[in-house]
């Protein structure tokens, strides 16, 4: 197909394993150089590295998108055991999903966006007691 196929599939396989790294670490940071490595790794043990630098970049993607959800979860009470399950059987779906043509591309964008919109809904800080306290 061309290079821009492989280039997908390892943007998609990047997101996949930001996704999981996330879920397992539960930290965003650690997830993300985590998910980079793996990704260098797989991208130069099958291809090269304009595969190497869309799986990193999907790292980043999917590491972005999942941190809210994780945050959130937990913060909720969600277990970190399964949280951890519960996306890597989603990156497991993402991975497979990324080999199909152009996928692997709206999965890194359609995560960042879901990250985003999660952000966007989480409730603001607020006072809580001390307001009442004031009298």
């Amino acid at each position: 197909m061309g290079a821009w196929y492989t280039i997908g599939i390892f943007a998609g396989l990047g997101t996949a394993i930001g996704v999981a790294c996330t879920g397992a670490l539960h930290r965003a940071r650690i997830g993300v150089v985590l998910a980079a490595v793996v990704s260098i790794a797989l991208a130069f043990a099958f291809s090269g590295w304009p595969q190497a630098v869309a799986g990193v970049a999907g790292a980043v993607c999917g590491t972005l998108g999942a941190a809210p959800l994780v945050s959130g979860t937990l913060r909720r009470g969600g277990t970190r055991g399964g949280t951890a399950t519960l996306l890597a059987l989603g990156s497991l779906v993402g991975a497979g999903l990324a080999f199909a043509p152009v996928v692997g591309y709206l999965e890194a964008v359609a995560l960042v966006a879901f990250g985003a919109r999660l952000r966007r809904r989480s409730p603001d800080r607020h006072a809580g007691l001390r307001t009442l306290a004031r009298d």
